[in-house]
């Protein structure tokens, strides 16, 4: 532990002294990667402290212990030396997940696509419900929230819809939701009262800046068309809708939200960007087989992640089996305790694995 608390104190340094360089001030980019490393780093170097203090308090009071005759005194050195040997493997616990390898994407931005998927109208109702439930999330943590592009069904819900979660950390909070989310309920549609199980799917892109994905204009075709809203009416006079496609990959991404041509073109380019930067980061994760796959899932599109019964009021993830009974609370954001739980099974399999290591 000495030398795990003597490397964080050791990179915080070296932090401090990267943030007076005026080479790294002048670089924008630079900068911000250094501020984000001196952000975690400050954390652990607080916890390095405390461990160090009650390090010294474990050694003085054994050492005092020794040598004291004065029953008061002894007390106290007791009562101080018990409270130290508590503390400690605590903070080691602490100090030990505070350098886990994080992911590079957690402080970024993040673009989010929901689609209904089975169930037809009423996927499209619980993709709106989902909708509501991260923004609510966002706003619960102080992000700031866009909606990119939709696409609304004729009952009110979305078929699918694209938004942007800007804020420090985004891609952390919100990288759990991933995956097929299932609802079991009863349609306002049906007459029988029976509970129909219906999906709809989250996808968590961590947002892609333009210098980190280069994109060939000769890669793209770019088609422009008039925006049209639910039935197909036309809800303006131009043509401008954008789809664009990218030739190498396949990728389509269509928006029509804006009324100006060139805004639906620079909404498409930012998801297509996190989508193809996505694309890169699944690669080299596959290619690096040698490292141990999170049991808390993939976070790929296919796999059901977490089950809403409103029968019950329950909300079930079944990648932890953590179940909370308020859906009501859930649904409009309160999704902190699955965060956290899925963040603490994360760290304990991270630890298992350093451990397993060596």
């Amino acid at each position: 532990m000495e030398r795990l608390v003597a490397q964080i104190e050791r990179s915080f340094e070296e932090t401090e002294q990267e943030l007076a360089d005026p080479a790294v001030l002048a670089d924008h980019q630079r900068l911000a990667e250094v501020g984000r490393t001196h952000r975690r780093l400050q954390a652990a170097n607080e916890l390095a402290k405390r461990w160090r203090t009650a390090t010294a308090t474990v050694t003085d009071a054994t050492e005092g212990l020794e040598s004291e005759s004065d029953p008061e005194v002894r007390a106290y050195l007791q009562e101080e030396l018990e409270s130290a040997r508590v503390e400690l493997p605590e903070l080691e616990e602490e100090l030990r997940i505070a350098m886990l390898e994080r992911d590079p994407a957690d402080d970024r931005n993040v673009i989010i696509e929901i689609r209904g998927g089975t169930g037809g109208e009423e996927a499209a109702l619980f993709a709106a419900d989902l909708f509501k439930m991260l923004t609510g999330y966002a706003d619960r943590l102080g992000f700031k929230h866009q909606v990119l592009t939709s696409d609304s069904s004729d009952s009110g819900g979305l078929k699918d819809v694209s938004f942007e979660i800007t804020g420090d950390g985004a891609y952390s909070a919100f990288k759990w939701e991933s995956g097929v989310h299932r609802v079991q309920r009863v349609p306002a549609t049906e007459t029988q009262g029976r509970i129909h199980t219906s999906t709809a799917t989250v996808a968590v892109l961590p947002e892609a800046e333009e210098v980190e994905v280069t994109i060939d204009q000769k890669d793209l075709k770019i088609d422009v068309f008039r925006a049209t809203g639910p039935g197909g009416q036309s809800v303006n006079t131009t043509d401008s809708a954008v789809r664009i496609t990218h030739l190498p990959t396949g990728v389509v991404v269509a928006c029509q939200d804006e009324r100006s041509q060139l805004q639906n073109r620079e909404r498409a380019m930012k998801i297509l960007r996190a989508r193809i930067y996505e694309a890169e980061r699944e690669r080299l994760d596959a290619e690096r087989a040698a490292t141990r796959t999170s049991q808390i899932g993939t976070g790929a599109r296919s796999e059901k992640i977490r089950t809403y019964n409103f029968p019950q009021s329950r909300v079930t993830d079944h990648r932890i089996k953590f179940t909370s009974h308020d859906m009501d609370a859930v649904l409009l954001g309160a999704l902190e305790p699955f965060s956290s739980a899925l963040q603490a099974d994360w760290n304990r399999q991270q630890l298992e694995a350093a451990s397993a290591d060596g």
